[in-house]
């Protein structure tokens, strides 16, 4: 299993979903609003007011993954929130031990 995390921008998210929702099974995500900045350009903030509103608007998907959908998932992310521009986001995969279901089958399982 991996975790599959993507910062993208806000407004790629609803095709995002429908793109996903559509691969046979995909196992869901979570979705989090961010903000954030990228590596220095060559503009540096001249005040305390322009460093506090430096940042821009994103959102943080996470999906916990089993290893075959991993590299579609990947695949399907950058093709859906790429532009072409700086800022278009990032994705990244990393491995998970273990990932257990939270529902009732799993109260009170020493394994859950």
């Amino acid at each position: 299993m991996k975790e599959i995390r993507a910062i993208i921008r806000p407004n790629k998210l609803p095709k995002l979903r429908t793109v996903l929702r559509e691969m046979p099974g995909f196992p869901g995500m979570s979705v989090a609003k961010v903000e954030g900045f990228g590596a220095p350009r060559t503009h540096a903030p001249h005040n305390i007011k322009e460093e506090l509103t430096d940042y821009s608007a994103k959102v943080r998907i996470e999906i916990v993954s089993p290893d075959e959908l991993v590299d579609e998932i990947v695949r399907r992310i950058i093709n859906v929130a790429c532009t072409g521009q700086t800022g278009d986001g990032l994705v990244w995969v990393v491995p998970v031990d273990r990932a257990v279901f939270i529902n009732k089958t799993t109260v009170g399982s020493p394994h859950g």
